[in-house]
């Protein structure tokens, strides 16, 4: 499977009671097809898995691939602790017709490189789909490193890997070392980086509210080769990406963007608390400066 494009970790959102709003759902759907994503992601941390049950996670599985319709490939996260829960996902979403899976290092556990190589294998054996690998320390605590790395990319369905390390030098390995495992941006204000590195696919949670600017950076970088334009473009997105990054109300932020767009995709399921009024202001200031200057930009790039 080539993965080419952005790809959105859809939202779950909730009604008032925190359970979660179907009709929602699906409009978010509609939303980012339209807007040109390439393909869409089930349970991802931003859909707040880890706060759902593993019979609404089913549901929204087979709600997502019911309503995409093949429109684009849907993608389902197996994210668990335990091996045993991440394959029962897996198998799920092979059912379900998932083009193909999402997989994370089991968090909590602190599992060795050669655990994290076993519990991805065992999720390939159960599902038999293309896996992107999704590689995310500083929430899970370990990292798919070579000895984890050495032991999948022979296996053909391990064809990708979103990498969300932030280390440079991360970067560099798996751009010159696994050249056969399709390299994608896991860590939004590194996007030039990874696309300067051969990246063809971009993750990015804030193309849930803002496709279009995310769209336009990955055109101009991956697809035309223009990093003039795109620095202009990603100097422009940063106040966005220092938002969403601050204060540890990532899925806040993302939820109050969509709200921005006509969608209200409600609160987080708790722990998590929503964006003060203050914080909304912020973030809507932000978009809307972001979006102005990202028109102008393209406006001069088509009179030119």
């Amino acid at each position: 499977m080539k993965f080419e494009g952005i790809y959105t970790p859809v939202v779950t959102p909730h009604r008032s009671d925190f359970e979660i709003d179907r009709e929602r759902f699906t409009s978010v759907i509609d939303l980012l097809i339209d807007a040109g994503v390439a393909g869409l992601i089930v349970a991802g941390t931003t859909g707040e898995y880890y706060a759902q049950t593993s019979q609404e996670r089913v549901e929204l599985m087979q709600l997502a691939k019911k309503h995409i319709s093949g429109r684009v490939p849907l993608i389902v996260g197996t994210g668990a602790i335990r091996t045993e829960d991440s394959v029962y996902f897996a198998e799920q979403a092979a059912q379900t017709g998932a083009d193909g899976l999402l997989v994370s290092t089991p968090p909590y556990a602190y599992p060795t490189s050669k655990e994290i190589a076993l519990h991805a294998l065992a999720i390939d054996k159960a599902a038999n789909l293309p896996v992107m690998l999704y590689n995310y320390p500083g929430r899970m605590s370990v990292s798919m490193d070579e000895e984890t790395l050495d032991l999948l990319h022979q296996n053909a369905n391990f064809c990708a890997i979103k990498e969300s390390s932030g280390d440079p030098n991360r970067l560099h390995l798996l751009a010159r070392e696994y050249p056969g495992i399709q390299l994608s941006c896991g860590m939004d204000d590194q996007a030039l980086e990874f696309f300067a590195w051969g990246a063809r696919s971009w993750v990015c949670a804030g193309s849930n509210f803002a496709p279009e600017a995310h769209i336009s950076l990955y055109k101009a970088c991956a697809v035309d080769g223009d990093f003039t334009k795109g620095r202009r473009i990603m100097s422009a997105m940063m106040p966005l990406m220092r938002v969403l990054e601050q204060g540890g109300k990532f899925v806040q932020c993302i939820k109050h963007g969509l709200s921005l767009r006509g969608i209200d995709a409600g609160p987080p399921r708790k722990p998590l608390q929503p964006l003060t009024e203050e914080e909304k202001q912020e973030l809507s200031e932000v978009v809307v400066t972001m979006n102005t200057m990202i028109q102008q930009i393209e406006n001069e790039a088509a009179a030119s």
